[in-house]
Order: C-alpha cells, then sequence, then structure tokens
C-alpha cells in the first residue's frame, strides 16, 4: 500500500513537471506591454533570445515604432509585430506580460482578441505586471483552463533595474516545473528570480514589498528634509544614513534629494523612475489585501493618503514617488498636511 501510494505521488509530480516542460516547438517569444518598464525588459528578452523570433505587441504605436527601430537590438533575432494579442498567442510558446493595472490585464489575456483566445496548449504566459492577487490568481487559472500554463512574476528594481537587467523577479507557480521554466526566462532580465509559492504568491510579496518601499521613502524624505532644516549638508547626512542602521534603497540608491545620487530621479527633476500614481496604485493592492486578511496597517494607511495628495497635484502625479521630499518641504512644516 505504502509503495502503491508513493508510485501514485511520484506519478503526478512527474506529470505536473512534464506537462512545464519546454517544448520542441518552444521557438519564438511574445511580449506584450512596451512601457517604461517593459520596453528595457522586452530589449534585454530579445538580444537574448539565441535567434528565435520575438513577437510583440502594444496599444501604444509609437512604442512599438521606437521597439523596432531600436539600434541595440539583436538584428540576428528579427521582431515581428502582432495584430492583437491573441494574434501573438497563436504564433509563440511564451508570453511576457507587464501592464498598468489589473483591468489591462483582464482586458489583454481574457478580453476580446484576448490572449486565451488564441493560445495554444502548453504555452507559458508570465505576468509581470503589478496588479490586484484575487485579479492574478483568476486570470492565471483561465489561461490553465485554456489547456496554458501560468505564473505571476511581478518584479521590484524600478526603471534602472529594468535598464541594466538587475530586476527581482517574485515568482507565484501552481507547479515547480512552472517556475523552472519561467526562471529561464526570466533571468535574462533580471538577476534574482524568486519561487514565492502558488499562483498569486508573486503577487502578494509585490505589494508587501512595495508597503515598505513607500513607507521607508516618506522616511527617508522625512529625515533629509528634517536634517536640512537643522543645517546638516544634504550629502553629509545621506551619507551617515548610508553607513549607519538607516541605511535603505531610498537613501543609498534612489535618495530623493536632489543632487545627492547623480542617478537617482530626484536629480534629474523627479523624472523617469516609478510614478507617484503607480505607487498610489500599489498601496490601494495593499490596502484591499490587508482588509481581505484583516491585518493591520497603520503606516501604511498613511503612505496611502500621502500618495493621494501628492497625486492630486498635477505637478507631481506623473513624478517618481520621490518626490514626496518636495512635497514635504512645499508644506513649510514638519510634512503634515490635511
Amino acid at each position: 500500500m505504502k509503495d502503491e501510494t508513493l508510485t501514485k505521488a511520484q506519478t503526478e509530480m512527474n506529470i505536473a513537471l512534464w506537462i512545464a516542460q519546454p517544448t520542441a516547438e518552444e521557438t519564438s517569444i511574445g511580449f506584450i506591454g512596451l512601457g517604461q518598464m517593459g520596453y528595457h525588459m522586452a530589449k534585454h528578452l530579445q538580444s537574448k533570445a539565441n535567434n528565435k523570433p520575438f513577437i510583440i505587441y502594444d496599444v501604444d504605436k509609437g512604442a512599438i515604432s521606437r521597439f523596432i527601430n531600436d539600434s541595440e537590438l539583436n538584428t540576428n533575432s528579427r521582431v515581428k509585430v502582432a495584430s492583437s494579442p491573441a494574434d501573438l498567442a497563436s504564433k509563440v510558446s511564451v508570453i511576457v506580460t507587464a501592464l498598468p493595472e489589473s483591468s489591462h490585464v483582464k482586458s489583454v489575456y481574457l478580453g476580446k482578441d484576448g490572449i486565451v483566445h488564441g493560445i495554444g496548449s502548453g504555452t507559458l504566459c508570465i505576468d509581470s505586471s503589478t496588479i490586484d492577487i484575487s485579479a492574478s490568481t483568476e486570470v492565471s487559472k483561465q489561461v490553465i483552463a485554456a489547456g496554458a500554463r501560468a505564473v505571476d512574476a511581478p518584479i521590484s528594481g524600478g526603471i534602472m533595474g529594468a535598464k541594466a537587467a538587475t530586476l527581482t523577479f517574485m515568482v507565484g507557480s501552481e507547479t515547480t516545473g512552472d517556475f523552472e521554466r519561467a526562471k529561464s526566462c526570466l533571468e535574462k532580465m533580471g538577476k534574482n528570480v524568486v519561487h514565492c509559492g502558488n499562483l498569486g504568491a508573486g503577487q502578494t510579496a509585490k505589494i508587501c514589498n512595495n508597503l515598505l518601499l513607500a513607507i521607508s521613502m516618506i522616511g527617508t524624505a522625512e529625515a533629509m528634509n528634517l536634517g536640512i532644516r537643522l543645517g546638516l549638508d544634504a550629502g553629509v547626512l545621506a551619507s551617515i544614513f548610508n553607513t549607519s542602521s538607516g541605511r535603505c534603497w531610498s537613501s543609498d540608491t534612489a535618495n530623493p534629494v536632489p543632487d545627492v545620487i547623480p542617478t537617482a530621479p530626484s536629480t534629474n527633476g523627479y523624472a523617469g523612475g516609478f510614478k507617484s500614481r503607480l505607487m498610489l496604485k500599489d498601496l490601494g493592492l495593499v490596502s484591499n489585501a490587508a482588509k481581505d486578511s484583516k491585518s493591520p496597517l497603520l503606516l501604511g494607511a498613511l503612505a496611502e493618503n500621502i500618495y493621494r495628495h501628492i497625486s492630486n497635484n498635477p505637478n507631481m502625479v506623473d513624478k517618481d514617488f520621490s518626490v514626496v521630499y518636495k512635497w514635504l518641504t512645499s508644506t513649510g512644516s514638519s510634512g503634515s498636511k490635511s
């Protein structure tokens, strides 16, 4: 009886691994979503595609034009443009999507001319969007029900990480085999690929990371503002933070004070980077998850309120989220704002 149980378990595991393995027909890659992050991710993936056809789709025709005319592309891997997500899905065995919000992901995967209407059996879908956990899980399950495979693989590292291919991918998958198959693709665009658990686990890890990121950026901005107003040099104060217990990414890599870090968005007028309105969107996802799990959200609720104020400012809504420093300094007080 014990041997039969082991045999059955082993058989089920082997089947799960088998259906997730790349097939001999896996000779082309599709990418949907050539935004600020997706554009650079797609470039890295295309350049390392080993001469496989690379098919793209985006509703922004300007983004498509820029991509196919990019001088840094691998000329040995010809770029083709699909007419729709379904058209793209019918021609590839791996699809990567990088889209702004849950509604966009649902539309691209499940809508009219969506991926599920053209997808082939065994095709692997990798969604690197940051969206609602329940929406992500729903989309993945419908892709799997259509005979394909799916993983959620949201990203961290920002535009700088996308350009340098140093992103971290947080992956949720139904099987280990799905993860391993996705990993071989994700490693071409990032530095760290972490299996977080079942479907939706990648999204969970991502929103927890961005909750901490928002809080740490606000804290860094507030501490820098206080020190500067008390007479400290911004560079000196940042160097102290970065060699002491206050050190964090928001201080040593993306310091919100202009001219402290030459490559930080703050030094470039808060251009590029991760837009404040997207941080507000992610904090909304955090709020939904906290309600669903009955988790207290004290600093997170405050951070969401702060980024709501910033996003209501037309001069800040599309600036990098480190613009919270500029928002704080404009209050003329400790940073509280009604």
